[in-house]
This record gives C-alpha cells, structure tokens and sequence, in this order.
C-alpha cells in the first residue's frame, strides 16, 4: 500500500497490518494511541477484556460513520464484530476503506454517503456507533445525527462514541442517554453515552 500515511491494527488476528489513510485534509483519522485507549475503554464495556483479542466483538454490531480509513470499524471487524457498517461520503475514501479491508481480510459493509443520509434510511440496528466527524461538521450537525442514531439505529444497551477536538463545544445528548463520560487525550475527547 503506498498511502502518504498508515495507522496499524492494534490487536487481533491481523494485529501490526497497516492501513493506509486517506490523502488531503477532509479526514482527521484516529491516531494509534487514541484508538488503543478508545479500544481498552470498550473492551471494559462490552465485558470481553478476558476474551482473545479476536472475540472481543463478537456477536457485536458495529456503525462507523465518518469513517475516514475505516481503521476503527476495520478494528471492531478484525475483533469480532459482525455486522460491521462503515459510512464515508467521499467516494475515493470509501474505496481505500474496502482495500483496507480486503488487505486484512475482514468482512465489512462500506456504504460511500452521508452519515445522516444512512441513518435516516437504515433498519438496521447497532450495539456501538463511532462517530469521528471531520472539522467542519459543527457540534450542532451531530446533535442532530445524534437523536437519530438515539430514534433509530441504536441497539438497546448500545453504545455512542464521538471524536472531536477539545476546542470543539460538547455535543449535549439527547435525553434517552441515562448515561455519559468523556475522555482526554491531548488534543482530542471521546464522548460516550449509552441508553437503556
């Protein structure tokens, strides 16, 4: 792969492969460390830390909107996790991802639209939705994405993750979310929120 830039799998059957990123700046992919932190801190989660790293996810659902290189979704897929869904609305973007894909050997939907757009039309449902926007999706967008994931897409007990930059105003959660928590990573946050 001869991408400008590569991020690896963390952990799993194809742990250490690299994944290239997209080029230019309308994605701001997930760093290894950031995806390693956000990986333990689902693990604890979902309950599987005493499982092999490849069951981790498995008999998980998993949503990656704003996909960028996919490295997040792929992750959850390289652990497990079936079905994997993973939203781009940049077409050439949306093909690096199915290479990454291929180039692991994982099983995962790429759908080349807009993470709303797919919210709004899916009946599919999702135990973890990833949301890691880029910069100019404002904190007011994925409010709005939110309560449709929170109508819609998410499973009981399901799980939203959202990456954003700490100069970034907190998203505020619809209220089917009985619980939320934020992390620091440098310069990003993860926000999670769950439902009942």
């Amino acid at each position: 792969m001869d991408g400008e830039d590569v991020s690896r799998i963390i952990a799993g059957t194809a742990k250490g492969r690299r994944l290239e990123t997209p080029k230019g700046d309308h994605t701001r992919p997930t760093t290894d460390r950031t995806r390693e932190a956000l990986f333990s801190a689902l693990v604890n989660w979902f309950d599987t830390v005493d499982e092999d790293a490849a069951e981790h996810f498995r008999g998980y659902s998993v949503l990656d909107l704003f996909a960028g290189s996919g490295a997040v979704g792929l992750e959850a897929a390289n652990r497990g996790a079936h079905p994997v869904v993973l939203v781009e609305s940049d077409r050439a973007t949306a093909s690096l991802i199915q290479a990454n894909a291929r180039h692991i050997g994982v099983q995962a939907e790429v759908r080349a639209g807009k993470a709303q757009g797919y919210v709004d039309e899916t009946a599919q449902t999702f135990d973890l939705v990833f949301m890691d926007p880029p910069y100019g999706v404002t904190t007011d967008e994925i409010e709005r994405l939110l309560a449709s994931v929170a109508d819609g897409v998410l499973a009981p007990r399901g799980l939203v993750v959202i990456e954003r930059s700490k100069r970034d105003r907190a998203p505020e959660w619809p209220a089917r979310f009985t619980d939320t928590w934020e992390k620091k990573y440098g310069e990003t946050v993860l926000y999670y929120g769950s439902v009942e």
